[in-house]
């Protein structure tokens, strides 16, 4: 009996310097040599200073940047240490009000914009933080961001284009735009209009 319980304790020793201490530093190591950007988060610098991390979602609020999807990541969204959808059930009335909720805002929000409310508009993603918005959704923002912005709406289609990913691989998902990377194009290439003195 003895013996075998200084073999498993011999073993599970083993196992866990193993497991718990060398294959994770080689791995990480391996990452911060190959891979630096992508292992340190992917974040974003702009003057040296972090803007954000190219796959976490992060709310933009103001009518001169595109929205992103919502989220039901912590108490008031985009919650990165909360990361989660809502687990609501499609007849759950919490979720019916949410979704009208977030279509009433969409709405208010972009009165130029006539056709259906794009559905990652009205619907959380599975993480509460996806970063990326579809094509059609950046669209439905564009005269928004237009008329905050001083621009036209062929410019921000132009460069809702030129920032759009295709499918991975040319057959998983669906076309989209990073926010973040978007926000940050339209920062550095249209400037704001100039504010109306009142």
């Amino acid at each position: 009996m003895r013996k075998q319980l200084s073999q498993a304790f011999r073993f599970t020793l083993l196992m866990t310097v193993l497991t718990g201490l060398i294959y994770p530093g080689v791995v990480t190591g391996l990452c911060q040599v190959l891979f630096p950007w992508r292992a340190n988060g992917s974040l974003l610098k702009i003057n040296g200073q972090v803007v954000g991390s190219e796959l976490l979602g992060q709310n933009f609020s103001g009518p001169e940047y595109f929205h992103p999807r919502p989220s039901a990541a912590g108490n008031d969204g985009y919650d990165a240490t909360a990361s989660s959808g809502s687990n609501l059930g499609p007849t759950n009335q919490k979720l019916i009000d949410r979704v009208k909720a977030d279509v009433a805002k969409f709405r208010a929000e972009n009165p130029g914009y006539q056709g259906p409310v794009p559905a990652d508009m009205a619907t959380t993603s599975g993480s509460g933080l996806d970063p990326d918005i579809s094509l059609a959704s950046a669209f439905a923002q564009a005269p928004r961001v237009a008329q905050a912005r001083g621009a036209s709406v062929d410019q921000i289609n132009q460069l809702i284009q030129a920032d759009s990913r295709g499918r991975r691989f040319g057959f998983l998902g669906e076309p989209r735009v990073n926010v973040l990377m978007l926000n940050l194009d339209l920062n550095q290439k249209l400037h704001l209009a100039p504010k109306k003195s009142s």
